[in-house]
C-alpha cells in the first residue's frame, strides 16, 4: 500500500543519509520472535486462569478460535492484552475462566503450546501489557551489514525512531485501510461487511484508517524537519505518566523533550482527541483534507473512533545486533503499541525488502489494534 495515498511518496526515513543493509525478515516463523512484557503477573488466586501461551504461524483470530473450540467456551470469556504477529513465534498471556482448568491440555497442538497456567482475580483486558521483546533474524543482508547496522543503531538510540504504524496494520494492498476511509466518508456502511466478520473488521478498518492519517501527519512532520523540534501548540505527552498538555512555551518544553521527559504527539483523529494549538491544528487539518475527510466524519462511528494522541517517536531499549551465519539478529524491546518492523525498515532501506510472506492475516504486537472479541 502507498500509505501516503495522495502524495505518491514512501514514508521517509530518519536515517536516510546512512546506507541500509537490505535484507529480508519473516522468511520463517522462527525468524521473528515476540514475547509480551506483561503489566503485571497473575497472583495465583482468583476465578480466572492466565495462560502463558506460545503460538507459531497463527493469527490472533485463529488462536482465539482454537482456544474457544478446545475449551468449548464463549469467546466473550477469553481475555487477551494484544494481538500478535501471525508469521512469528509469539509468547503472550491469555485468560480464561478457571473452571476450564481440567481442559487446558486440550489447547496444545502443533502450533499452540500452553507453557504455564496461573490463577488471577481478573480477566485480562486489552492493553494490559508494558511492551514486547523481539528477537528477529534478518536474512540476505548486504556485505559489511553489521558495521552498517551499528551506525544506524547508534543514531536511533539517541534520536529515536519514527513511530509509524507498520504495513500489517493496513491489510493486503491496503484493503483494510481503504475500507476504513470509505466508511468514514460514508461511501460504505457497516452493513456492507459480512455479518460473520462485521464486529471485528469494522473496528479494525476504522482504526486502520486512523493509522493511515497518523502516518501521513508524522511523515509530513519529518519532511518539514520538525520531528525533534517542539512547537507552540504541540500536544505533548509526559513520558512517565502518559499525561498530555498543549505546549505554550517551546523553549522550556524543548529542554524537557531533549531529556526524554516528554514527547511530541501526532493525531489519532476522533472527537475526543486532544486538540493542538492553532498552527499545529492547521497542519493536521491538511492531512484530513488530503483524504477528503473532516473532523465531523468521525462522528459516524463515535464509539470506535473516539480519538487519541500517539507519540511520534519511539526509543528501542536494550538493542543488540549480532552476526549469524544466516544474517543479522536484532534483539530489542519496544513499548506497547509500537512496531518492530518500522524500526527494522530504518536498517533495511528498501520498500520491497521487508518480507516476502503474505501479510493478509498478519497482526501486530501492539495494544491499540482491536482484539478479536
Amino acid at each position: 500500500m502507498d500509505i501516503l495515498e495522495n502524495s505518491g511518496d514512501p514514508l521517509p526515513y530518519l536515517t536516510a543519509d546512512l546506507p541500509g543493509v537490505a535484507g529480508l525478515i519473516k522468511q520463517q516463523a522462527t525468524d521473528f520472535q515476540v514475547e509480551e512484557i506483561p503489566a503485571y503477573l497473575p497472583t495465583g488466586e482468583g476465578e480466572h486462569l492466565f495462560l502463558w501461551i506460545e503460538k507459531t504461524g497463527l493469527s490472533a483470530e485463529q488462536l482465539t478460535k482454537h482456544i474457544v473450540q478446545s475449551l468449548r467456551m464463549s469467546k466473550l470469556d477469553l481475555g487477551v492484552a494484544a494481538m500478535k504477529d501471525r508469521h512469528a513465534v509469539t509468547r503472550q498471556f491469555v485468560s480464561v475462566p478457571a473452571k476450564f482448568a481440567p481442559l487446558i491440555d486440550s489447547i496444545n497442538s502443533d502450533h499452540v503450546k500452553v507453557l504455564s497456567a496461573v490463577q488471577h482475580q481478573n480477566k485480562l483486558k486489552t492493553g494490559h501489557l508494558r511492551g514486547n521483546r523481539f528477537s528477529i533474524l534478518m536474512r540476505n543482508v548486504a556485505p559489511d551489514a553489521l558495521d552498517l547496522a551499528q551506525k544506524i543503531a547508534d543514531r536511533l538510540m539517541v534520536l529515536g525512531t519514527p513511530n509509524y504504524y507498520g504495513d500489517q496494520r493496513f491489510g493486503t494492498d491496503g484493503e483494510t485501510a481503504t475500507m476504513g476511509l470509505e466508511l468514514l466518508r460514508g461511501e460504505q456502511t457497516a452493513e456492507d461487511i459480512h455479518p460473520a466478520r462485521r464486529r471485528f473488521l469494522l473496528r479494525f478498518a476504522l482504526s486502520s484508517a486512523q493509522s493511515v492519517l497518523f502516518n501521513h501527519a508524522l511523515a509530513d512532520r519529518l519532511n518539514a524537519g520538525l520531528l525533534h523540534k517542539v512547537q507552540v501548540g504541540d500536544v505533548m505527552q509526559v513520558t512517565a505518566s502518559g499525561g498530555i498538555f498543549v505546549c505554550d512555551d517551546a523553549t522550556t518544553d524543548q529542554a524537557r523533550f531533549d531529556a526524554q521527559e516528554i514527547c511530541i504527539t501526532g493525531p489519532m483523529f476522533g472527537r475526543k482527541m486532544k486538540q493542538p494549538g492553532a498552527e499545529i491544528a492547521a497542519r493536521e487539518a491538511t492531512v484530513l483534507n488530503a483524504y477528503q475527510l473532516q473532523e465531523s466524519d468521525f462522528d459516524r462511528y463515535p464509539q470506535l473512533t473516539s480519538g487519541t494522541r500517539r507519540a511520534v517517536l519511539i526509543y528501542p531499549k536494550d538493542m543488540q545486533i549480532t552476526e549469524e551465519a544466516e544474517g543479522l539478529r536484532f534483539n530489542f524491546s519496544l513499548p506497547a503499541g509500537c512496531y518492530a518492523t518500522v524500526v527494522l525498515r530504518e536498517f533495511q532501506k528498501s520498500q520491497t525488502a521487508e518480507t516476502a510472506v503474505d501479510t493478509s492475516q498478519e497482526d501486530s504486537a501492539e495494544t491499540d489494534t482491536p482484539s478479536p472479541d
